[in-house]
Protein backbone atom coordinates (compact mmCIF):
# COMPACT_ATOMS: atom_id res chain seq x y z
CA UNK A 1 0.00 0.00 0.00
CA UNK A 2 2.69 2.33 1.02
CA UNK A 3 4.81 1.36 -2.45
CA UNK A 4 1.07 2.48 -4.34
CA UNK A 5 0.91 5.66 -2.38
CA UNK A 6 4.76 6.95 -2.59
CA UNK A 7 3.80 5.84 -6.74
CA UNK A 8 1.19 8.27 -6.83
CA UNK A 9 2.37 10.71 -5.30
CA UNK A 10 5.50 10.51 -7.87
CA UNK A 11 3.12 10.51 -10.46
CA UNK A 12 1.64 13.53 -9.46
CA UNK A 13 4.64 15.27 -8.76
CA UNK A 14 5.82 14.42 -12.00
CA UNK A 15 2.75 15.72 -13.80
CA UNK A 16 2.70 19.18 -11.36
CA UNK A 17 6.33 19.40 -13.11
CA UNK A 18 5.55 18.96 -16.23
CA UNK A 19 2.47 21.49 -16.21
CA UNK A 20 4.12 23.43 -14.76
CA UNK A 21 7.36 23.69 -17.22
CA UNK A 22 4.51 23.85 -20.51
CA UNK A 23 2.92 26.86 -18.90
CA UNK A 24 6.24 28.68 -18.66
CA UNK A 25 7.56 27.41 -22.29
CA UNK A 26 8.49 30.34 -24.55
CA UNK A 27 9.11 31.34 -27.87
CA UNK A 28 12.68 29.31 -27.61
CA UNK A 29 10.89 26.33 -26.66
CA UNK A 30 8.32 27.34 -29.36
CA UNK A 31 10.45 27.66 -32.03
CA UNK A 32 12.38 24.43 -31.26
CA UNK A 33 9.08 22.12 -31.65
CA UNK A 34 8.61 24.29 -34.27
CA UNK A 35 12.08 23.27 -35.93
CA UNK A 36 11.84 19.69 -35.01
CA UNK A 37 8.49 19.51 -36.75
CA UNK A 38 10.49 20.99 -39.90
CA UNK A 39 13.00 18.50 -39.95
CA UNK A 40 10.98 15.72 -39.59
CA UNK A 41 9.09 16.86 -42.72
CA UNK A 42 12.79 16.59 -44.40
CA UNK A 43 12.64 20.62 -44.33
CA UNK A 44 16.25 21.34 -42.77
CA UNK A 45 16.53 24.45 -44.18
CA UNK A 46 14.00 25.81 -42.67
CA UNK A 47 14.30 24.04 -39.22
CA UNK A 48 17.73 25.92 -39.43
CA UNK A 49 16.05 29.07 -40.49
CA UNK A 50 13.73 28.97 -37.20
CA UNK A 51 16.16 27.95 -34.77
CA UNK A 52 18.51 30.88 -35.70
CA UNK A 53 16.14 33.43 -35.80
CA UNK A 54 14.54 32.71 -32.38
CA UNK A 55 18.12 32.76 -30.85
CA UNK A 56 18.51 35.62 -32.54
CA UNK A 57 15.45 37.25 -30.60
CA UNK A 58 16.76 35.38 -27.67
CA UNK A 59 20.04 36.59 -26.97
CA UNK A 60 18.77 40.18 -27.10
CA UNK A 61 17.01 39.23 -23.91
CA UNK A 62 20.31 38.50 -22.29
CA UNK A 63 22.51 40.61 -20.24
CA UNK A 64 25.27 41.95 -22.59
CA UNK A 65 28.22 40.22 -21.55
CA UNK A 66 31.65 39.21 -22.93
CA UNK A 67 31.31 35.04 -23.25
CA UNK A 68 35.00 35.29 -23.88
CA UNK A 69 38.00 37.47 -23.91
CA UNK A 70 41.84 35.77 -24.04
CA UNK A 71 44.64 37.06 -25.24
CA UNK A 72 45.84 35.23 -28.64
CA UNK A 73 48.96 34.71 -30.84
CA UNK A 74 47.78 36.12 -34.15
CA UNK A 75 44.67 37.73 -35.07
CA UNK A 76 42.04 34.98 -34.85
CA UNK A 77 40.93 33.99 -38.30
CA UNK A 78 36.82 33.09 -38.18
CA UNK A 79 34.70 33.19 -34.44
CA UNK A 80 36.04 30.37 -32.25
CA UNK A 81 39.14 30.16 -34.68
CA UNK A 82 42.16 31.18 -32.23
CA UNK A 83 45.48 30.62 -31.15
CA UNK A 84 45.15 31.53 -27.19
CA UNK A 85 48.80 33.08 -26.16
CA UNK A 86 49.92 29.99 -23.00
CA UNK A 87 50.04 32.89 -20.98
CA UNK A 88 50.19 36.71 -20.48
CA UNK A 89 53.98 37.00 -20.58
CA UNK A 90 55.05 40.12 -23.38
CA UNK A 91 58.16 40.64 -24.45
CA UNK A 92 59.31 44.51 -24.93
CA UNK A 93 57.41 45.92 -27.74
CA UNK A 94 55.59 42.58 -28.34
CA UNK A 95 51.73 43.93 -29.42
CA UNK A 96 48.53 42.69 -26.77
CA UNK A 97 45.95 40.67 -29.31
CA UNK A 98 42.48 39.94 -27.38
CA UNK A 99 39.94 37.94 -28.94
CA UNK A 100 36.59 38.37 -27.62
CA UNK A 101 33.12 37.26 -27.91
CA UNK A 102 30.02 39.14 -27.07
CA UNK A 103 26.32 38.05 -25.63
CA UNK A 104 23.52 39.89 -25.93
CA UNK A 105 24.35 42.23 -27.95
CA UNK A 106 21.66 44.35 -29.35
CA UNK A 107 20.14 44.64 -32.96
CA UNK A 108 17.98 47.25 -34.59
CA UNK A 109 16.20 47.39 -37.86
CA UNK A 110 17.57 49.74 -40.96
CA UNK A 111 14.81 49.08 -43.48
CA UNK A 112 14.99 46.77 -46.52
CA UNK A 113 15.46 44.00 -44.03
CA UNK A 114 18.26 44.83 -43.01
CA UNK A 115 19.29 45.32 -39.27
CA UNK A 116 22.73 46.43 -37.45
CA UNK A 117 24.32 45.90 -34.36
CA UNK A 118 27.28 48.55 -33.44
CA UNK A 119 29.61 48.92 -30.46
CA UNK A 120 32.36 50.59 -28.96
CA UNK A 121 35.52 50.01 -27.48
CA UNK A 122 37.26 52.26 -24.51
CA UNK A 123 40.73 50.91 -22.87
CA UNK A 124 41.99 51.63 -19.55
CA UNK A 125 45.69 50.33 -18.74
CA UNK A 126 46.61 50.70 -14.84
CA UNK A 127 50.33 49.45 -12.95
CA UNK A 128 49.54 46.46 -10.93
CA UNK A 129 48.72 49.15 -7.88
CA UNK A 130 45.90 50.48 -9.44
CA UNK A 131 47.85 53.81 -11.17
CA UNK A 132 45.59 54.38 -14.21
CA UNK A 133 49.02 54.79 -16.78
CA UNK A 134 46.87 55.10 -20.42
CA UNK A 135 43.13 55.27 -21.14
CA UNK A 136 41.43 55.67 -24.61
CA UNK A 137 37.61 56.29 -25.27
CA UNK A 138 36.34 54.39 -28.49
CA UNK A 139 39.69 53.22 -28.99
CA UNK A 140 37.32 50.74 -31.94
CA UNK A 141 34.58 51.11 -33.00
CA UNK A 142 32.40 48.30 -35.13
CA UNK A 143 29.33 47.88 -36.88
CA UNK A 144 27.82 44.73 -38.69
CA UNK A 145 24.53 44.89 -40.95
CA UNK A 146 22.99 42.36 -42.36
CA UNK A 147 19.64 40.39 -43.10
CA UNK A 148 20.22 38.14 -40.27
CA UNK A 149 20.98 38.86 -36.25
CA UNK A 150 24.15 36.92 -36.11
CA UNK A 151 24.67 35.63 -32.74
CA UNK A 152 28.74 34.68 -33.54
CA UNK A 153 30.02 38.00 -33.46
CA UNK A 154 33.76 38.24 -32.26
CA UNK A 155 36.48 41.16 -32.48
CA UNK A 156 40.05 40.99 -31.98
CA UNK A 157 41.82 44.37 -30.26
CA UNK A 158 45.02 45.06 -30.92
CA UNK A 159 47.46 47.07 -28.58
CA UNK A 160 50.93 48.42 -28.89
CA UNK A 161 52.84 48.98 -25.66
CA UNK A 162 55.91 49.69 -27.11
CA UNK A 163 58.32 51.74 -24.33
CA UNK A 164 56.23 49.96 -21.33
CA UNK A 165 58.26 49.62 -18.85
CA UNK A 166 59.20 45.77 -17.69
CA UNK A 167 56.35 45.06 -14.81
CA UNK A 168 52.74 43.89 -14.10
CA UNK A 169 49.89 45.26 -15.37
CA UNK A 170 46.20 45.39 -15.81
CA UNK A 171 44.16 45.81 -18.68
CA UNK A 172 40.45 46.60 -18.69
CA UNK A 173 38.03 46.83 -21.24
CA UNK A 174 34.63 48.32 -21.83
CA UNK A 175 32.39 47.22 -24.36
CA UNK A 176 29.73 50.13 -25.45
CA UNK A 177 26.33 48.28 -26.91
CA UNK A 178 25.38 51.31 -29.48
CA UNK A 179 22.10 50.07 -30.33
CA UNK A 180 20.97 48.95 -26.26
CA UNK A 181 23.27 51.62 -24.36
CA UNK A 182 24.59 48.95 -22.30
CA UNK A 183 28.18 48.47 -21.61
CA UNK A 184 30.21 45.38 -19.82
CA UNK A 185 34.01 45.46 -19.01
CA UNK A 186 36.53 42.63 -18.32
CA UNK A 187 40.00 42.99 -17.16
CA UNK A 188 43.12 40.98 -18.52
CA UNK A 189 46.49 40.83 -16.34
CA UNK A 190 49.82 40.61 -18.27
CA UNK A 191 53.55 41.39 -17.49
CA UNK A 192 56.21 43.16 -19.99
CA UNK A 193 59.12 41.12 -19.46
CA UNK A 194 63.14 42.18 -19.29
CA UNK A 195 64.57 42.41 -22.53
Amino acid sequence: MGKRITAALLAAALAAVSAATAARAGPLLDAAREAESKAAAGDAVGAYDTIRDAFGAFSMTLPFSVGKALFVTEKPKAYGAYAAKPDAVFKPGEVLITYVELIGLNWKPMGDGLEESSFSVDFEISEAGGKVLASQKKFGEFTFTGLKRNQEIFTHLTLDITGAEPGDYVLKYTINDNVSSHFTSFEQTFTVKEK
